[in-house]
This record gives C-alpha cells, sequence and structure tokens, in this order.
C-alpha cells in the first residue's frame, strides 16, 4: 500500500483547522481524471459546513461527458462545482463569479450600506491537483509558488484577487492512511504522491491496467492486446522510445517514467478514472 504523509502535512492540516474560522467559503480543488480520489475526508474538521466550490482542474486531459457527469454529482451534493484548466489564463475568473453568487445576498446588503464586504476562501486539496495555479490565475500574476510535482507549497498564503475576495493558498495534505488501494494508484498516478517514495515499475503497470490497450498500441506504435502482460507492455514501450541500458536490457524504470510522463501531460488521450 502507498502511505506517504511528511510531517510537515500533518502540521499543516492542523493549521487549517485553526485558520478554517477566517474563512467565508472554501475552494476545493480536484484533479478532473480522478476526483473522487481527491476528496480528502480530513477536509471535513477543516470546512465545517461552510459552503464548498468544488473545482475540477486539469478538464482539458478529461472528456466533456465526464466533466459534466461529475458537475452534477457535485452539484446533488448541494455545492457549486465548475471545471477549467488553470494553466489558460482568464479561466479561473468562473471562480470569482461563483463565490460572488454565493454571497449575492449579502454583497448587496452591504453595497447598500456602503460597506465593503470582503469575502475569505482558502484553497483545498491534495498535491499537485493545481492549487497554486489556480491562485496564480486569479491574481493574473505569480504570487504564489508552483510546480509541475507534489508538495510545492509548504506555507499559507493570503492573497487579494478582488476589492472582495481574499484567498489563502494551502500546501496539499493527503490522508494520512490511505484504506482504498485503488484510489491510492489513482493520486500516485497522477503525480499527487511524490515519484521518489513510489515504485515507479509498479505505478506504471496499475495505469496500464487502467488504460485502453488500442490506444496505447496505436500511441506506441507497438503490438499488444488485452491479453498482453503489464511487465511486456511496459517493455514493448521501452524498446520503442529507446529506455535500453548496457546488453540490450530495457531500462524498465525509465520506460515508467516516460509513460507516466505522456499520461500525465495528456499525450495518451483525454482519460478519467473514475465514473459517476
Amino acid at each position: 500500500m502507498i502511505n506517504w504523509f511528511p510531517g510537515h502535512m500533518n502540521k499543516t492540516l492542523k493549521q487549517m483547522q485553526g485558520d478554517s474560522k477566517l474563512c467565508d467559503c472554501f475552494i476545493y480543488v480536484l484533479d478532473a481524471r480522478c476526483p473522487t480520489s481527491c476528496i480528502n475526508p480530513e477536509f471535513l474538521k477543516v470546512v465545517k459546513g461552510k459552503p464548498i466550490i468544488y473545482v475540477l482542474n486539469k478538464a482539458d486531459l478529461v472528456n466533456t461527458t465526464d466533466i459534466n457527469n461529475f458537475k452534477a454529482y457535485f452539484n446533488n451534493l448541494g455545492s457549486e462545482c465548475v471545471s477549467l484548466n488553470a494553466t489558460v489564463s482568464g479561466n479561473s475568473k468562473i471562480i470569482i463569479s461563483t463565490i460572488n453568487k454565493i454571497f449575492k445576498d449579502r454583497l448587496t446588503a452591504n453595497a447598500q450600506k456602503n460597506v465593503n464586504f470582503i469575502t475569505r476562501a482558502m484553497v483545498l486539496g491534495v498535491p499537485n491537483s493545481g492549487k497554486s495555479t489556480i491562485v496564480n490565475n486569479l491574481c493574473n500574476k505569480a504570487r504564489a509558488v508552483t510546480g509541475n510535482k507534489a508538495g510545492v507549497t509548504r506555507n499559507k498564503q493570503w492573497v487579494r484577487v478582488t476589492e472582495n475576495i481574499e484567498i489563502m493558498d494551502t500546501p496539499g495534505v493527503l490522508l494520512p492512511n490511505f484504506d482504498d488501494e485503488e484510489k491510492a494508484y489513482n493520486l500516485a498516478i497522477v503525480g499527487s504522491v511524490k515519484d521518489e517514495v513510489l515504485n515507479l515499475v509498479e505505478v506504471a503497470y496499475k495505469l496500464i491496467d487502467r488504460l485502453n490497450k488500442h490506444v496505447l498500441s496505436s500511441k506506441y506504435n507497438v503490438d499488444i492486446d488485452n491479453n498482453t502482460p503489464y511487465n511486456a507492455v511496459l517493455e514493448k514501450i521501452g524498446k520503442k522510445r529507446g529506455c535500453i541500458i548496457k546488453g540490450g536490457e530495457i531500462d524498465l524504470e525509465r520506460a515508467a517514467k516516460t509513460l507516466l510522463t505522456d499520461f500525465r501531460s495528456g499525450k495518451i488521450g483525454k482519460i478519467c478514472f473514475e465514473k459517476i
């Protein structure tokens, strides 16, 4: 089983619980390729019944039908849900309009009293879900540190995004213990768990299991089908991509990194591991 819950995550979770009293709502960022795997039950202690805006980020890597199904799912839970690709400038404005929609009555009442009501929102999510990229997008400049790997943001950061909205960016937090192996591997595959603590070959096998073998065969121009063993699939991909070591053997770890990188960047296609 995968387990990665370093000390800073435990410290962050406790800090978030304390800071939540300063917040009016929460922006819950999910990787659109595995939204329910990104749900951390520990965040219930942070949210405490306040409004949640679920953000299906990296929506460009998932087909429209799956996105719409998940939007309907979260809407049925009584929450707002939006989808976007936070790497595209201006895409995060839908979050601002959604926050203003939630607090419309209070904003109107305060405007009539000539009072500027500041809405404060905390950004939640697992590592590498795109939280800081969304904050930067909202600010229209890189005020928060980002990176395409897990565990980049380590400290809370408050940023003003409009006249009446402030957002706190927070470090990504995983579950202290994974009790669902499939969800744990989903998060490992999309990059929410540090590659350095994983057996990448095993993670690649899990990815192969989730992918359409005909798509893989076409993508890498290799002869594989549903009966081809995972190690043989990875060996064929590794050979095709030049992952060869002395003696002509296939470097399986390098092949695994190649396959995972191709998937994470969307080169293998629009894929969602979960269905609603």
